[in-house]
């Protein structure tokens, strides 16, 4: 399975804007691609303005599905106003193991 692990950094004063951004992205992949299996957004403590995504999707080629979807594109209309230039950083990888017992949030 592919994972990918984005950190970035929030304009000071947009952090509505954001999440109700990346809410609907994140909400609209696990709905619509069959591809994505999860996508976590969390808040880095004591830091109301970095956040860290986990999204982990079938294979590459589903991850490219999500990044060619009309929410991707809706959510970087959002991010270009409210993510700190150049804070983001993407990490892609495999997932080696996973264990879970959660409820969603």
């Amino acid at each position: 399975m592919f994972s990918m692990l984005v950190t970035l950094q929030v304009r000071p004063g947009s952090q509505a804007e954001f999440r109700a951004g990346i809410a609907a992205n994140a909400e609209a992949s696990v709905r619509d691609e069959p591809g994505c299996l999860r996508f976590d957004v969390c808040e880095m403590e004591g830091d109301e303005d970095r956040f860290v995504f986990y999204e982990l999707y079938t294979d590459a080629a589903a991850f490219q599905a999500h990044r060619d979807s009309p929410h991707f594109r809706r959510w970087r209309a959002v991010a270009e106003q409210t993510v700190v230039p150049g804070s983001q950083v993407n990490t892609a990888g495999n997932l080696v193991t996973s264990h879970a017992a959660e409820q969603s949030a």
